[in-house]
C-alpha cells in the first residue's frame, strides 16, 4: 500500500483531512473546467474568424399554420452588427466604455424583428469599428475579424464582423450599417455581396446613430437569391413589378482610380450583358465632369491650390463634404457622452472623434444643399432605367496595423468612390467578380433613390453571367504588341504632336498608339501619349505609359513629371511625391517639380 493511502486510512475519521482532500479535488475540477472553457473559447475564436462579440441563438417567430405560406426567410441564419438593439442585451457600439455605460436594451431593433418575424434565426452580435467611425474593420477592444480571403489584411469596416461571418459561411446573411462605406467596403474586401439601400428606405429605429443623414441599414450575403429575399423583407417590396429595360453607364474616369485592369472589370460587365435580354448597349462617361456641371455647391469646397483635374478635384471635394456632415451629426449625437466618459479609443478612431467634437457649426446649410443637388444630379442621369457602374474600392485592403500616415491615401481614394451613394442617398450593391493578384475584386451598381427593387432584381438577373465572365477573364492572357518600321513611327509621332497642339486629344492618342506599335522601345512615344491621356483624364493609362517611358529612358524628366501628375490625380500622394522628387534630382531648377513636391508634402502632413 502506498504511503499516501496508508496516511488516509490511518486518519479516516479525521474531518480536517477530508476538508483538505475535498478542496484539492474541487481545485483540480475547477482548473480542468477553466482549461476546457479556454480551449473551447480559443477553438470558437478560430472557427468564428474573430467575427463575433457575442454568440447566442434567438429562434424565429413560429411559422403560421396552413394554409399560410412558408415564411420567406425560414431556415436561414443571420448575425447582427453590435449597433442594433436586442432586448435584454447591451448594445456595445464597438467600444467597452460604451458597453459599460449603457443598460440592456428594452426593445429589439425594427430591422432585426423583421428578420425574426419572417423565419430567420439570429445567432450572435458581430465586431465593428468603434462607434461606427472607420472603414478598416480594426477594433482594439474586441479584436479585428480575420479576412478569410487575405488573413494578413484588414477585413474592411465598419461592419467587419458581419462581412466575415457571411464570408466564412457561419451565417446565411448578416445585417450591418453603411454610413460612408460600412457595408460596401468590407463586402468588396471579403469577396461577398453587400447592399446599401436607398437612404431612409429601411427603418433605423433601434440602431445607434452615427450620422442620420448618411446612415443606412445594409446587409451581406453570398447568394444573390438570399440578398433578394432579405431585401424584400426589409424594404417591404411588392413581389411583382413590370420588367424594365436596363441602361448601364460606365464611369470610365472612376475606373482610373483602380489598379485592376479593365479587362477584369468593365470588360466582364460588358460581356455579361451581351446575351441577356433587356439590356441596352453600355454607355461611357466622365462622371467627375458630370458632377462639376451638376452640383454647383461643390465649387466652394475644391482646393484652390491643386494640380488635380476638375473631375478628380470635385470627387475629392464631395468626399470632404461627406466627412464634414458625418462629423457634425456625430457631434450632435454623442458630444456629451464623449466629454463626460472620455472613452478609451483606438488611435485612428480617437483622431476622428476628436475632429468631430471640435468641428464648428458654420456653413451647415451648404452641406445639406450639396446632398440635395447630388440626389437631383443622379436622378437626372439615371432616370427610370439607368445603372451607374463604378469600382467599389480603389485599392487592395491595407495590411493589418498599417501606420496612420500610410493609410491617408487609402482613405481619400476610398471616400472619393463611397461618397457618391452616401451623399446622393442612392442605393448601391457591391458584387464580387473574381480576383486580381490574389485579392478579391468587385464592381458596384448604383441606381436612383427609391429604385431598390429594380437594383435587387438586376443583381439576381445578372449575377450568374457575371461570375461566368469573371472566370473567363481570370484565365485570359493579353496579346503582345508587334514591332514595325522605325521611319513610319516617327512620321506618326509628328502627326500625333500636331493633333496634340490642335487640342485633338483622342486623335493624338491614336497616332501615338500606331507609332508605338511600330516601335515599342521609344520612350518619347509613350511619354507623348501620356500627355494626351492626362488631357483626357485617363490617369491610369498615363501612369502606365510614363512607367514604360522610364523603363526605356531613366532620365526622362517629362515622364516623371507626367507620372507624378497622374498619380496625384489618382490621390496616390506618396508615389506622386517620389516622382516629383526624382524629377528634381535630374533637374534641380525645375519649378513644376518643386511646387508639386511642396504641395504634396503639405497634403500628406
Amino acid at each position: 500500500m502506498s504511503k499516501p493511502l496508508k496516511l488516509i486510512k490511518a486518519n479516516v475519521s479525521n474531518p480536517k483531512l477530508w476538508i483538505v482532500v475535498g478542496i484539492g479535488v474541487v481545485g483540480v475540477v475547477i482548473m480542468a473546467e477553466t482549461r476546457r472553457r479556454r480551449r473551447r473559447s480559443k477553438a470558437a475564436g478560430i472557427k468564428d474568424f474573430g467575427a463575433f462579440v457575442e454568440r447566442f441563438e434567438i429562434l424565429p417567430f413560429p411559422q403560421p399554420p396552413p394554409p399560410a405560406a412558408r415564411l420567406s426567410l425560414a431556415g436561414l441564419t443571420f448575425a447582427i452588427k453590435d449597433i442594433f438593439d436586442l432586448k435584454d442585451h447591451v448594445t456595445g457600439f464597438g467600444n467597452r466604455d460604451w458597453e459599460r455605460a449603457h443598460k440592456p436594451a428594452g426593445k429589439t431593433a425594427v430591422a432585426v424583428t423583421a428578420m425574426l418575424k419572417n423565419g430567420a434565426a439570429c445567432v450572435g452580435k458581430t465586431v465593428m469599428d468603434e462607434l461606427a467611425f472607420g472603414i478598416t474593420g480594426e477594433n482594439m477592444h474586441y479584436g479585428t475579424p480575420t479576412n478569410p480571403q487575405m488573413p494578413s489584411c484588414i477585413p474592411g469596416g465598419s461592419s467587419s464582423g458581419s462581412a466575415v461571418a457571411v464570408a466564412v459561411e457561419i451565417v446565411d446573411f448578416a445585417l450591418g450599417t453603411d454610413t460612408i462605406g460600412g457595408v460596401r467596403i468590407p463586402a468588396s474586401f471579403c469577396g461577398i455581396i453587400g447592399y446599401r439601400p436607398s437612404h431612409g428606405a429601411v427603418s433605423t429605429i433601434g440602431v445607434i446613430p452615427n450620422s442620420q443623414s448618411l446612415d443606412t441599414v445594409g446587409w451581406f450575403a453570398r447568394d444573390p437569391s438570399v440578398l433578394h429575399r432579405v431585401g424584400h423583407v426589409l424594404l417591404q417590396l411588392n413581389s411583382v413589378e413590370p420588367r424594365r429595360a436596363r441602361r448601364l453607364i460606365f464611369a470610365d474616369d472612376l475606373f482610373q482610380f483602380s489598379k485592376v485592369p479593365t479587362q477584369k472589370t468593365l470588360y466582364v460587365v460588358s460581356k455579361a450583358i451581351e446575351n441577356l435580354s433587356g439590356y441596352q448597349l453600355p454607355k461611357h462617361m466622365n462622371f467627375g465632369q458630370y458632377i462639376v456641371s451638376n452640383v454647383p455647391s461643390l465649387k466652394g469646397f475644391r482646393e484652390p491650390s491643386t494640380n488635380l483635374q476638375n473631375g478628380t478635384s470635385t470627387l475629392k471635394a464631395l468626399s470632404s463634404v461627406m466627412i464634414s456632415l458625418q462629423r457634425y451629426e456625430f457631434k450632435t449625437n454623442h458630444e456629451e457622452w464623449v466629454k463626460s466618459v472620455k472613452p478609451k479609443l483606438g488611435p485612428d478612431v480617437s483622431d476622428r472623434v476628436l475632429a468631430a467634437i471640435n468641428t464648428s457649426h458654420e456653413n451647415m446649410k451648404i452641406l445639406y444643399r450639396v446632398r440635395t443637388e447630388m440626389r437631383a444630379a443622379l436622378q437626372n442621369l439615371l432616370k427610370e432605367d439607368g445603372i451607374l457602374v463604378i469600382p467599389t474600392v480603389a485599392d487592395s485592403p491595407l495590411k493589418l496595423n498599417t501606420k496612420r500616415g500610410l493609410s491617408a491615401e487609402f482613405h481619400d481614394r476610398a471616400f472619393a468612390l463611397s461618397s457618391i451613394a452616401s451623399m446622393s442617398g442612392c442605393c448601391q450593391v457591391t458584387i464580387p467578380i473574381g480576383k486580381h493578384n490574389d485579392c478579391p475584386i468587385s464592381v458596384s451598381f448604383i441606381t436612383f433613390h427609391g429604385a431598390d427593387k429594380f437594383l435587387l432584381d438586376t443583381v439576381l438577373d445578372i449575377y450568374p453571367s457575371l461570375q461566368a465572365q469573371a472566370c473567363i477573364a481570370s484565365n485570359s492572357v493579353p496579346l503582345p504588341d508587334t514591332n514595325g518600321n522605325m521611319d513610319a513611327s516617327e512620321l506618326l509621332k509628328e502627326k500625333g504632336n500636331a493633333a496634340f497642339k490642335g487640342r485633338q486629344w483622342n486623335k493624338a492618342v491614336n497616332y501615338y498608339t500606331e507609332a508605338i506599335k511600330l516601335n515599342e522601345t521609344n520612350a518619347t512615344f509613350y511619354c507623348n501619349r501620356a500627355a494626351a491621356y492626362l488631357e483626357l483624364g485617363c490617369f491610369q493609362q498615363a501612369e502606365e505609359d510614363c512607367s514604360k517611358a522610364i523603363l526605356h529612358d531613366k532620365k526622362n524628366v517629362k515622364a516623371y513629371l507626367r507620372r507624378g501628375t497622374a498619380r496625384e490625380s489618382l490621390l496616390r500622394y506618396k508615389e506622386a511625391a517620389k516622382d516629383f522628387k526624382h524629377a528634381l534630382v535630374l533637374e534641380p531648377q525645375n519649378k513644376v517639380a518643386s511646387l508639386a513636391e511642396k504641395r504634396l508634402r503639405k497634403l500628406m502632413s
